[in-house]
């Protein structure tokens, strides 16, 4: 990635490990400064001088020169003797730093909040929130009195103080009007001037159901600006005084879906006893719709789940707890819980459901809860999953219920990646659950069956029906407000670029994973994008990029033991990279399988492994007619075809072709 720049904050470098640069003195640092400002433009020898000094001392030139000799030496450490410099160049009678558009902290600033002024509201909300998290102080911080920063200063924390706003506009778009209100009160208590900060905080409180104190704030508005500047509210913060003061959204025909749903909830609260079982049902129901609001949702429903579930098993009633674990069938399209430990736990409890069920207990309540079992157990080995899955599925077809039928199918599906090869199985459950649920309008099964073929037909390279499915969820998730959707549709689109080969693949995966981060799916997001960008060069027939590695075990998530001989190897540290390989594991089950193997088979080639290289040709012969790792909608290794006549020329052609299983296994 090359030499990054920091100027949100001090002024700082780092080298391509992520390592801080010695720039070594405060005039060494005003000269690179000073350089950042002009971006890219050349700054003469004699506006350096100004810059360092008020009274320039005689031999400021030659000092000047010296600062930029040494900054060209710890900046580009490897450059050979008198070979020009590629970063810190001269141009006719000065200097200008010919840096990457990514690579100053304070230009991909910009370029993300350009990004989000066009983007949906939670794609808009991840990229801001990100954004700003690369603030570490104000801009240029060691060099607030100098003139020639200070209009730089000045722009860019307007640009920072516009984009806490157009974050909160966003996540407000989003339905986190209460998330947002610390964030807000804190702002207007630093900037009391901005009036659109009053006006987000008010409209945050106001949808929050705090109608009393969103007309306080709005007064704390009036007397402020009145006070401190002499002026009166703009006219937006008193048209949102008046909507406030008439209920807004009370337009002659009903009151607006904000006050429905508070009068709704206040009837419920006085309706129903607080302690009455009804509750905890009614709960389900709740959570169900919070999971598919967006990301915060996600993560509050997977939580208040959990509560749910042992509230209901310490009432000792066996029906309920078996509703309330199985009314909860929110589908899901990816085949790694986002969160193990509790996904055992629901598990535990569905099972201990199941076995104290009496005789005469409803069928559907029993396959409700194998559904569970089906979908909480992905990704794990054993014959309990996919045992569940057919029981629910059964069950399910012979009742006729189509809710149920869908969720069972659910569970087929992320139980049936258990080997290599299984694209075509799983696009059919795709068909059937878009059919099954357009016609019984189950909008959100709907999307999880597009999202299916989505995955399957990448797999089987058939972008042609994967772009057809990808914008039939897109046009579904706007159409039923399910934001989450996009995070896999982007992915899909960055897939699409490399395996068609485009050179915009890595940078489209960086943009995925951006809108991933903070979408409460970490059991998707953790490790993915350094897993894409490896698995692109791998099927690009490079080694691995070091550069690549995030540096710590966490940044690759479960991914490590694949990627850890690729690495090792890369570095020259052959021996090791043989040894990595030795300790890891088959990979589990799920929609990343066919990938995995191929990291492994190519570890194989590298080390001369011959074991590993017949175990990786035996795992993958079933998938020889697909894009490994396409099968996740997200990445590729490229034709596992590819694969396997790699580990056939260096294992020896006069060898048996490995078994091919029964696709039907």
């Amino acid at each position: 990635m090359g030499i990054g720049f920091g100027v949100l904050g001090p002024v700082v470098a780092w080298d391509d490990a992520g390592a801080p640069v010695d720039l070594k003195g405060p005039r060494h640092r005003a000269v690179l400064a000073r350089l950042v400002v002009a971006r890219g433009r050349v700054v003469p020898v004699g506006g350096l001088v100004d810059a360092l000094w008020p009274d320039p001392p005689a031999g400021a030139v030659s000092a000047v020169r010296t600062f930029v000799a040494a900054l060209r030496r710890n900046l580009e450490p490897g450059r050979p003797p008198r070979a020009p410099a590629r970063l810190l160049v001269t141009v006719g009678p000065g200097y200008a730093l010919q840096a990457a558009p990514h690579a100053v902290d304070a230009w991909r600033f910009e370029a993300a909040v350009a990004a989000a002024a066009s983007a949906p509201p939670h794609r808009a909300a991840a990229l801001l929130g990100e954004a700003l998290a690369w603030w570490r102080g104000p801009a240029y911080a060691d060099f607030a009195p100098e003139s020639w920063a200070a209009a730089e200063r000045s722009r860019l924390e307007q640009l920072r103080l516009n984009a806490v706003e157009q974050r909160a506009q966003a996540r407000l778009a989003a339905g986190g009007a209460a998330e947002v209100v610390p964030d807000l009160d804190a702002h207007v208590a630093d900037h009391p001037w901005r009036e659109d900060g009053w006006r987000l905080l008010a409209t945050a409180l106001y949808r929050a159901g705090r109608q009393a104190d969103a007309l306080g704030v709005l007064r704390r508005a009036r007397h402020l600006l009145a006070d401190r500047l002499g002026l009166e509210p703009g006219p937006a913060l008193r048209r949102l005084e008046t909507d406030i003061l008439r209920q807004a959204g009370d337009d002659g025909a009903g009151a607006g879906p904000e006050r429905i749903w508070a009068d709704a909830a206040a009837a419920y609260d006085r309706a129903v006893a607080a302690g009455a079982r009804a509750r905890l049902e009614s709960t389900v129901g709740l959570l169900r719709g919070l999971a598919v609001s967006g990301p915060g949702g996600l993560a509050a429903a997977r939580d208040h789940r959990v509560q749910a579930i042992a509230a209901a098993e310490r009432l000792g009633d066996a029906d309920l707890t078996a509703r309330v674990i199985g009314g909860y069938d929110v589908p899901t399209v990816w085949t790694r819980p986002d969160d193990l430990a509790q996904a055992a736990q629901i598990v535990a409890a569905a099972e201990r459901a199941l076995a104290a069920l009496p005789p005469g207990a409803p069928d559907a309540t029993r396959a409700r809860l194998l559904a569970t079992v089906a979908v909480e157990s992905r990704g794990t080995a054993g014959p309990r999953g996919p045992a569940a899955a057919a029981e629910a599925e059964r069950i399910a077809r012979a009742l006729g219920d189509p809710a149920l039928l869908a969720f069972a199918l659910d569970g087929v599906f992320v139980q049936r990646c258990h080997r290599a090869g299984l694209a075509g199985d799983r696009d059919r459950i795709g068909a059937e659950l878009v059919g099954l649920a357009a016609r019984n309008g189950l909008a959100t099964f709907e999307i999880l069956g597009h999202l299916v073929r989505v995955q399957a037909r990448s797999a089987l390279a058939d972008f042609v029906a994967a772009d057809r499915h990808a914008a039939a969820a897109d046009a579904l998730a706007e159409r039923h407000e399910r934001p989450l959707t996009g995070v896999f549709t982007a992915w899909y689109a960055a897939l699409r670029l490399a395996a068609t080969g485009s050179p915009d693949a890595a940078d489209a995966y960086r943009e995925a994973a951006a809108r991933l981060a903070g979408a409460g799916m970490p059991g998707v997001e953790r490790g993915l994008l350094p897993l894409a960008l490896l698995c692109l060069r791998v099927s690009r027939g490079e080694p691995a990029d070091p550069g690549d590695d995030p540096g710590d075990a966490d940044g690759w998530g479960p991914y490590r033991p694949w990627a850890a001989p690729l690495l090792l190897h890369a570095r020259g540290r052959a021996a090791e990279a043989a040894e990595a390989l030795r300790r890891t594991p088959e990979p589990p089950p799920g929609l990343l399988l066919e990938a995995l193997w191929c990291l492994t088979g190519r570890a194989a080639v590298l080390v001369g492994d011959r074991a590993a290289m017949a175990r990786a040709r035996a795992a993958l012969a079933p998938a020889a007619h697909e894009l490994a790792g396409a099968g996740s909608g997200m990445l590729t290794a490229g034709p596992v075809a590819h694969h396997l006549d790699r580990l056939a020329a260096a294992l020896g052609r006069d060898e048996p072709d490995p078994p091919v299983t029964s696709r039907a296994g």
